[in-house]
């Protein structure tokens, strides 16, 4: 019996292992379609030589100065944005709860938005460093998810009531965003309100660098809880019983969601539903296994803003369409499917 069931976990094991990598490949091929659509084609192969260090210098300019970076950021900011949405949904047991439906992204946005609105002076020049910003960024998404928990109680393990918070903070912080976008002075306006849907159409090599720097130790210490996910997913009374103080371990994890979510947001803005719809699909992929399910969430994530990047620039070129716009069409319904369909099983 030991045998069977040693030799059903291993091609178990090697099931996820092989979707695993099939999603790699895909993530693979989409950021190098990424960096060879647009206005002018390069071909793949061709595209891969410059990454290596060849190619002529018109395509070097184009893929290592134009496509490559706004895909880098892409893609690290999706696979960001899905972490904090796997972590949520394990931490919560809930396939609802997400950075954006929390109120973690607007909180994020209104962050920014004041930093800016705080240190631009007249003509409309920053008068501090924008590195600062990521620091204003995750201050206005701990913000955020902290009044969504005072403000659901003892209630907070309640999904829809979670969720009926998260909504009227990002509401309120939405609203207080254009207030402040509209009184300004904001460095960059123009920037700014395109910025606020989600686009990554004019982030450079210096901002990416900001973000990666950031977001490692942030990626480890999530790394390093997520080992304790599992003895989560039971309740209070069997976690204690194992040696785990969940209400700590809760607001650890919360405040590291925040965080991957608030940095990557910082540098590409509100992009909304990638933490909900990323996790729900690698746990259909990959089930309840921890590692897989935590790189499988952020290689989907990727894929989704690296696409959602992909398709605006090719549906509307020359116009520049926040990449936002495309998630939040394709993830609002979605989140609406997930309602209705838990609101039936509880019903």
């Amino acid at each position: 019996m030991s045998l069977v069931m040693d030799r059903t976990s291993a091609q178990r094991g090697l099931g996820i292992g092989a979707i695993v990598l099939i999603v790699f490949a895909l993530f693979v091929l989409l950021g190098l379609a990424g960096i060879g659509f647009g206005s002018t084609w390069i071909s793949l192969d061709k595209v891969v030589h410059v990454i290596f260090g060849g190619g002529e210098r018109s395509e070097r300019l184009v893929v290592l100065q134009l496509r490559m970076p706004r895909v880098m950021a892409a893609a690290i900011a999706g696979a960001a944005i899905a972490f904090s949405g796997y972590l949520l949904q394990r931490i919560t047991r809930n396939e609802l709860a997400s950075p954006g439906v929390l109120g973690v992204v607007d909180g994020a946005a209104l962050g920014v938005v004041l930093f800016l609105a705080l240190y631009s002076n007249e003509s409309n020049a920053l008068t501090v460093p924008v590195a600062w910003q990521p620091l204003a960024a995750a201050i206005g998404a701990l913000a955020a998810i902290t009044l969504v928990f005072i403000l659901s109680g003892r209630q907070a393990s309640s999904a829809i009531r979670l969720i009926l918070f998260g909504i009227a903070v990002a509401a309120v912080a939405k609203a207080l965003t254009t207030i402040f976008m509209l009184i300004g002075p904001i460095y960059q306006a123009a920037q700014a309100a395109r910025w606020l849907a989600g686009s990554v159409n004019a982030i450079g090599w210096g901002e990416i660098q900001i973000m990666a720097w950031a977001l490692l130790p942030v990626v480890a210490i999530a790394g390093l809880l997520a080992r304790e996910l599992p003895p989560a997913d039971l309740d209070d009374v069997s976690s204690r019983s194992i040696g785990l103080n969940l209400p700590v371990y809760r607001v650890a994890v919360f405040a590291v969601a925040a965080l991957l979510t608030a940095i990557a947001v910082a540098f590409v803005g509100g992009v909304g539903f990638i933490g909900l719809i990323a996790p729900h699909l690698a746990r259909l992929l990959v089930g309840r296994a921890r590692f897989a399910g935590i790189v499988t969430s952020m290689m989907l994530g990727a894929m989704m803003l690296v696409g959602a990047d992909l398709l605006v620039r090719v549906a509307f070129a020359p116009t520049e369409v926040p990449a936002g716009t495309v998630t939040a069409i394709v993830g609002a319904p979605y989140f609406l499917f997930l309602l209705m369909r838990k609101d039936k099983t509880n019903g």
